[in-house]
């Protein structure tokens, strides 16, 4: 009589909300929890997915009577709210707070059909929106009493001993899970898993898309790092060493992803795409060009303007690219020689925006991003740096400064004082500006943001600056006292939780 087949062990995979006072879907998904996956279906387990920010999840459609949650530009959408109470770290911030994605009783239902699970694996995005992670594992406890919960991702990366302290999970997983989660799991649970070294990026499988019921976009990592060390950016805490996959497995994820999900929209995920740009991304372009793949695609993360010029703009045009985010952050010379790593200068941004301009990118495609409420800086390098990047015909993306664990300028901020050094990670939600300087009110802020966006408005209707930039910038200082345009003032102290 043959022996039955050992039943497979049964593995839970989450994507936890975000709660914030704003979060949208530009094309985010939860990348690394779906390589998890697919690692994790090879190695001989059965795994299920339920990520609470799939705006297309069947039960949230059913609910609300569609069969589509009002998918925009290029496949990105409007997340459902719901507001919920503000913590007390956020008091003075004039703003709704909110849980992003499913409601709870879909989030229930789906914890139901999957059934006990052997274990639980839970991601986890900003350091600040641990709430989302902390309510998923309070509902996990609540269903399934005895499965143990491992919490990886970028909080538990960055922020580990708070995890272990606040997260409610069993384990804390620090660091890129995929070449290690199967031995871990065997060594926790006394499972026999089948565990595959992985030499590099390419023995990896294709993340386990087949989860979703329907695709409006996908994302796509061609390398992993940054070789470069901007003083905000943690790039290389969360993702580890530069590491470039081969062009041919990454034509081949392409091709998959047209062929077999039916995808046009896709997203690089990179820090560093355009590295090594004539062995990297220019054959990789030139292998979805052979394919005759109709894609668009779209670069959510910065480019590095030095590398940028008007062979690969024209490159990037014909293989489909259409949405252009440019690294600028600051105009400031001082700021971009030592915390930018020299990626940009006010020169290659003009060659860049020129470049893509050139080749046929519309006005509306190209944006860069400006950053605001940076330690000790005066809102007028802001507002030069606004009228800088309007003048090049290039759209505005603000991004205020968030002081991120494990950075140069989260340290700077500790040592400053902007930070206490047992703090909330809550205070370090960029649209609250918690380490903001005290002469500047939030209020403040809201009104750069307002002018950054009449900016962009002027520039969609009409293809053209609304005037030269000494003018505009001139306009731009006009809504501001001198106190507010030059004072580097004194931060004020953060609220401890």
């Amino acid at each position: 009589m043959a022996k039955p087949m050992p039943q497979k062990p049964k593995l839970l995979l989450i994507n936890p909300w975000i709660t914030d006072f704003a979060a949208y879907d530009f094309w985010s998904k939860p990348l690394g929890l779906l390589y998890l996956a697919a690692v994790l279906i090879r190695a001989g387990a059965e795994v299920r997915l339920i990520d609470c920010m799939d705006r297309y999840h069947p039960g949230l459609l059913t609910r609300n009577g569609t069969q589509s949650p009002g998918t925009r530009r290029y496949g990105t959408g409007k997340y459902l709210r719901e507001i919920i109470r503000k913590p007390s770290v956020f008091s003075d911030i004039p703003r709704y707070f909110a849980r992003y994605g499913l409601p709870l009783d879909v989030f229930r239902t789906e914890l139901q059909k999957a059934g006990q699970p052997d274990a639980v694996l839970i991601t986890s995005g900003m350091t600040y929106w641990y709430p989302g992670v902390q309510t998923a594992i309070q509902e996990i406890r609540a269903a399934y009493a005895d499965a143990p919960v491992f919490l990886g991702g970028i909080y538990a990366t960055l922020m580990p001993e708070h995890a272990r302290l606040h997260s409610g999970a069993d384990e804390v997983v620090a660091g890129e899970a995929e070449p290690r989660i199967v031995e871990l799991l065997n060594q926790k649970l006394g499972l026999e898993l089948s565990p595959a070294p992985f030499a590099s990026l390419d023995e990896y499988p294709f993340p386990a898309w087949h989860h979703y019921s329907y695709l409006p976009y996908a994302v796509i990592m061609t390398s992993r790092g940054c070789p470069l060390r901007c003083s905000f950016c943690a790039s290389f805490t969360v993702s580890g060493r530069f590491r470039m996959r081969q062009p041919d497995s990454v034509i081949e994820e392409f091709i998959w992803l047209y062929q077999q999900f039916g995808v046009q929209d896709i997203a690089f995920y990179d820090d560093a795409l355009l590295t090594n740009y004539q062995r990297h991304l220019l054959p990789i372009m030139q292998g979805i060009r052979r394919a005759g793949l109709r894609l668009r695609l779209h670069t959510p993360n910065g480019l590095q303007c030095k590398f940028i010029n008007d062979e690969m703009a024209r490159e990037m045009h014909a293989t489909g690219f259409r949405t252009i985010r440019l690294s600028l952050e600051s105009l400031n010379d001082e700021r971009q020689k030592y915390d930018m790593s020299k990626k940009v200068s006010a020169e290659s941004f003009v060659r860049a925006a020129r470049a893509f301009h050139a080749a046929g990118f519309a006005v509306q495609d190209i944006d860069a991003y400006v950053l605001m409420a940076l330690p000790g800086q005066p809102l007028i390098e802001v507002l030069r740096s606004m009228a800088f990047v309007h003048a090049q015909r290039v759209g505005i993306r603000l991004a205020a400064f968030s002081p991120i664990p494990g950075t140069v300028d989260f340290q700077r901020s500790l040592a400053a004082g902007l930070l206490p050094a047992a703090f909330d990670p809550l205070l370090t939600n960029n649209s609250a500006l918690s380490i903001r300087p005290r002469h500047l009110s939030y209020d403040c802020f809201n009104r750069v943001s307002l002018l950054a966006k009449q900016l962009n408005q002027h520039l969609r209707e009409h293809g053209q600056p609304a005037d030269r930039e000494e003018v505009v910038l001139k306009a731009l200082c006009r809504e501001f006292s001198d106190h507010e345009l030059y004072e580097t003032g004194t931060p004020q102290t953060p609220v401890m939780a």
